[in-house]
Protein backbone atom coordinates (compact mmCIF):
# COMPACT_ATOMS: atom_id res chain seq x y z
CA UNK A 1 0.00 0.00 0.00
CA UNK A 2 1.27 3.73 -1.06
CA UNK A 3 2.44 6.12 1.80
CA UNK A 4 -0.10 8.56 2.67
CA UNK A 5 1.16 12.23 1.47
CA UNK A 6 1.24 14.93 3.61
CA UNK A 7 1.72 18.32 3.12
CA UNK A 8 2.93 20.53 6.41
CA UNK A 9 2.26 24.50 6.73
CA UNK A 10 3.60 25.90 9.75
CA UNK A 11 6.26 28.42 10.72
CA UNK A 12 7.02 27.09 13.91
CA UNK A 13 10.28 25.27 12.68
CA UNK A 14 10.60 23.30 16.05
CA UNK A 15 7.09 22.08 16.08
CA UNK A 16 7.46 21.51 12.35
CA UNK A 17 10.07 19.21 12.75
CA UNK A 18 7.85 17.25 15.29
CA UNK A 19 5.19 16.82 13.56
CA UNK A 20 7.09 15.42 10.42
CA UNK A 21 8.79 13.04 12.80
CA UNK A 22 5.58 11.76 14.31
CA UNK A 23 4.35 11.45 10.96
CA UNK A 24 7.23 10.17 8.79
CA UNK A 25 7.00 7.27 11.94
CA UNK A 26 3.36 6.46 11.30
CA UNK A 27 4.38 6.13 7.61
CA UNK A 28 3.39 9.12 5.55
CA UNK A 29 5.50 11.07 3.21
CA UNK A 30 5.91 14.52 4.52
CA UNK A 31 6.69 18.10 3.05
CA UNK A 32 7.13 20.62 5.10
CA UNK A 33 6.73 24.66 3.84
CA UNK A 34 6.19 27.97 6.33
CA UNK A 35 5.23 29.81 3.47
CA UNK A 36 1.36 30.20 2.29
CA UNK A 37 2.22 31.15 -0.61
CA UNK A 38 4.66 28.55 -1.48
CA UNK A 39 2.06 25.65 0.32
CA UNK A 40 -0.45 26.54 -2.36
CA UNK A 41 2.51 25.87 -4.91
CA UNK A 42 3.37 22.56 -3.22
CA UNK A 43 -0.60 21.58 -2.75
CA UNK A 44 -0.25 21.94 -6.87
CA UNK A 45 2.61 19.39 -7.31
CA UNK A 46 2.58 17.01 -4.06
CA UNK A 47 -1.38 16.75 -4.72
CA UNK A 48 -0.88 15.75 -1.04
CA UNK A 49 -3.52 13.03 0.64
CA UNK A 50 -4.22 15.39 3.40
CA UNK A 51 -2.82 18.98 4.83
CA UNK A 52 -1.59 20.39 8.21
CA UNK A 53 -2.41 23.88 8.07
CA UNK A 54 -1.34 26.73 10.77
CA UNK A 55 -3.75 29.50 11.13
CA UNK A 56 -0.53 32.29 11.19
CA UNK A 57 1.71 31.85 8.49
CA UNK A 58 4.68 33.88 6.45
CA UNK A 59 2.40 36.04 3.43
CA UNK A 60 -0.35 34.18 3.63
CA UNK A 61 -2.75 33.45 6.68
CA UNK A 62 -3.80 29.65 6.77
CA UNK A 63 -7.29 30.87 6.68
CA UNK A 64 -6.77 32.58 3.16
CA UNK A 65 -4.41 29.55 2.13
CA UNK A 66 -7.56 26.96 2.90
CA UNK A 67 -10.21 29.09 1.25
CA UNK A 68 -7.96 29.24 -1.96
CA UNK A 69 -7.45 25.14 -1.96
CA UNK A 70 -11.26 24.71 -1.36
CA UNK A 71 -11.50 27.52 -5.05
CA UNK A 72 -8.79 25.20 -6.95
CA UNK A 73 -10.32 22.02 -8.55
CA UNK A 74 -7.10 19.58 -8.27
CA UNK A 75 -6.91 20.88 -4.67
CA UNK A 76 -10.66 21.27 -3.36
CA UNK A 77 -10.83 17.76 -2.12
CA UNK A 78 -7.74 17.24 -0.40
CA UNK A 79 -8.73 17.23 3.64
CA UNK A 80 -7.60 20.33 5.54
CA UNK A 81 -6.97 19.43 9.34
CA UNK A 82 -6.35 23.10 11.37
CA UNK A 83 -3.91 23.99 14.15
CA UNK A 84 -3.74 26.98 15.61
CA UNK A 85 -3.28 28.85 19.39
CA UNK A 86 -6.78 30.59 18.26
CA UNK A 87 -9.23 28.27 20.41
CA UNK A 88 -12.65 30.66 20.68
CA UNK A 89 -15.16 29.19 19.22
CA UNK A 90 -15.89 32.18 16.23
CA UNK A 91 -12.26 31.09 15.64
CA UNK A 92 -13.45 26.84 15.37
CA UNK A 93 -16.37 28.29 13.23
CA UNK A 94 -14.74 30.37 10.93
CA UNK A 95 -11.47 27.70 10.12
CA UNK A 96 -14.00 24.86 9.49
CA UNK A 97 -16.66 27.36 7.15
CA UNK A 98 -13.93 28.12 5.23
CA UNK A 99 -13.46 24.65 4.58
CA UNK A 100 -11.42 22.87 7.28
CA UNK A 101 -12.23 19.17 7.85
CA UNK A 102 -11.30 19.52 11.55
CA UNK A 103 -9.89 22.24 13.66
CA UNK A 104 -6.93 21.26 16.36
CA UNK A 105 -6.09 23.97 18.98
CA UNK A 106 -2.52 24.47 20.30
CA UNK A 107 -0.87 22.60 22.38
CA UNK A 108 -2.21 19.51 21.35
CA UNK A 109 -0.66 15.79 22.03
CA UNK A 110 0.92 14.51 19.10
CA UNK A 111 -0.40 10.78 19.56
CA UNK A 112 -4.38 11.83 19.20
CA UNK A 113 -3.06 14.50 16.02
CA UNK A 114 -2.12 11.60 14.48
CA UNK A 115 -5.54 9.91 15.04
CA UNK A 116 -7.62 12.58 14.38
CA UNK A 117 -5.47 13.07 11.12
CA UNK A 118 -6.35 9.48 10.56
CA UNK A 119 -10.28 9.92 11.40
CA UNK A 120 -10.25 12.58 8.86
CA UNK A 121 -8.75 10.17 6.28
CA UNK A 122 -11.32 7.24 6.97
CA UNK A 123 -14.08 9.32 7.28
CA UNK A 124 -13.26 12.11 4.16
CA UNK A 125 -11.27 10.03 1.85
CA UNK A 126 -12.51 6.39 2.36
CA UNK A 127 -10.81 5.15 -0.41
CA UNK A 128 -7.62 6.78 -0.09
CA UNK A 129 -5.24 4.05 -1.04
CA UNK A 130 -7.60 2.35 -3.29
CA UNK A 131 -9.30 3.01 -6.82
CA UNK A 132 -12.65 1.89 -5.26
CA UNK A 133 -15.29 3.99 -3.88
CA UNK A 134 -18.35 2.42 -1.96
CA UNK A 135 -21.39 4.36 -0.83
CA UNK A 136 -24.62 2.11 -0.02
CA UNK A 137 -25.15 -0.13 -2.94
CA UNK A 138 -23.34 2.43 -5.24
CA UNK A 139 -19.79 0.72 -6.05
CA UNK A 140 -17.12 3.36 -8.21
CA UNK A 141 -14.31 2.36 -9.64
CA UNK A 142 -11.76 5.38 -10.22
CA UNK A 143 -9.53 3.72 -12.32
CA UNK A 144 -11.48 2.28 -15.23
CA UNK A 145 -14.35 4.90 -14.62
CA UNK A 146 -17.04 2.56 -13.84
CA UNK A 147 -19.75 3.11 -11.47
CA UNK A 148 -22.60 0.36 -10.30
CA UNK A 149 -25.25 0.09 -8.02
CA UNK A 150 -27.02 -3.36 -6.90
CA UNK A 151 -24.00 -4.74 -9.72
CA UNK A 152 -25.69 -3.20 -12.37
CA UNK A 153 -23.61 -0.56 -14.46
CA UNK A 154 -24.73 2.88 -14.32
CA UNK A 155 -24.00 5.13 -17.24
CA UNK A 156 -22.90 8.80 -16.13
CA UNK A 157 -21.51 11.18 -18.10
CA UNK A 158 -18.02 12.98 -16.95
CA UNK A 159 -19.93 15.59 -15.19
CA UNK A 160 -21.55 13.80 -13.20
CA UNK A 161 -19.53 10.92 -12.86
CA UNK A 162 -17.16 13.82 -11.02
CA UNK A 163 -20.11 14.90 -8.86
CA UNK A 164 -20.72 11.37 -7.88
CA UNK A 165 -16.96 10.70 -6.81
CA UNK A 166 -17.07 13.87 -4.78
CA UNK A 167 -20.12 12.72 -2.95
CA UNK A 168 -18.71 9.23 -2.21
CA UNK A 169 -15.59 11.20 -0.61
CA UNK A 170 -17.88 13.03 1.57
CA UNK A 171 -20.73 10.94 2.55
CA UNK A 172 -23.23 12.68 4.45
CA UNK A 173 -22.19 16.71 3.79
CA UNK A 174 -24.23 18.70 2.67
CA UNK A 175 -22.51 21.65 -0.44
CA UNK A 176 -23.74 24.52 -1.84
CA UNK A 177 -24.26 24.74 -5.31
CA UNK A 178 -21.14 27.42 -5.28
CA UNK A 179 -18.88 24.59 -3.33
CA UNK A 180 -19.86 22.98 -5.99
CA UNK A 181 -19.12 24.38 -8.93
CA UNK A 182 -15.25 25.14 -6.88
CA UNK A 183 -14.78 21.63 -6.78
CA UNK A 184 -16.14 19.80 -9.58
CA UNK A 185 -15.76 22.29 -12.32
CA UNK A 186 -13.18 24.66 -10.77
CA UNK A 187 -13.18 28.30 -9.69
CA UNK A 188 -12.69 29.01 -13.43
CA UNK A 189 -15.26 27.87 -15.38
CA UNK A 190 -17.79 30.47 -16.29
CA UNK A 191 -21.02 28.33 -15.30
CA UNK A 192 -23.60 29.74 -13.58
CA UNK A 193 -24.82 28.08 -10.61
CA UNK A 194 -27.87 26.67 -11.53
CA UNK A 195 -26.48 24.49 -14.11
CA UNK A 196 -25.59 22.18 -11.05
CA UNK A 197 -28.95 21.55 -10.44
CA UNK A 198 -29.29 20.21 -14.52
CA UNK A 199 -26.28 17.72 -13.14
CA UNK A 200 -27.90 16.14 -10.11
CA UNK A 201 -30.82 15.59 -12.24
CA UNK A 202 -29.17 13.97 -14.63
CA UNK A 203 -27.37 11.89 -11.54
CA UNK A 204 -30.14 11.44 -9.63
CA UNK A 205 -31.90 9.77 -13.10
CA UNK A 206 -29.02 7.53 -13.73
CA UNK A 207 -28.50 5.73 -10.33
CA UNK A 208 -32.42 5.37 -9.70
CA UNK A 209 -32.58 4.47 -13.44
CA UNK A 210 -33.20 0.82 -11.78
CA UNK A 211 -35.47 1.84 -9.13
CA UNK A 212 -33.96 2.01 -5.40
CA UNK A 213 -33.71 4.53 -2.67
CA UNK A 214 -33.11 7.77 -4.05
CA UNK A 215 -29.52 8.76 -2.76
CA UNK A 216 -28.92 12.49 -3.26
CA UNK A 217 -30.97 14.51 -0.08
CA UNK A 218 -31.84 18.35 -1.32
CA UNK A 219 -31.54 20.38 1.58
CA UNK A 220 -32.94 23.59 1.39
CA UNK A 221 -31.38 27.05 1.21
CA UNK A 222 -28.33 24.76 1.55
CA UNK A 223 -27.05 22.64 -1.07
CA UNK A 224 -26.90 18.36 -1.64
CA UNK A 225 -25.45 15.21 -0.35
CA UNK A 226 -25.40 11.99 -1.01
CA UNK A 227 -27.17 10.62 2.24
CA UNK A 228 -29.17 7.29 2.13
CA UNK A 229 -29.98 7.41 6.00
CA UNK A 230 -32.44 9.80 5.55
Amino acid sequence: MPKSRMLILEDDAPLAQLLTYNFEREDFEVQHTPSGEEGLVLAQEFQPDVILLDWMLEELSGIEVCRRLRRTGNTANIPIVMLTARGEEADRVRGLETGADDYVTKPFSPRELVARVKAVLRRVRPALAGAMLNYADVEMDIATHKVRRNGRVVQLGPTEFRLLKHFMEHPGRVFSRERLLDSVWGRDADIEARTVDVHIRRLRLALNDFGGKDLVRTVRSAGYALDHER
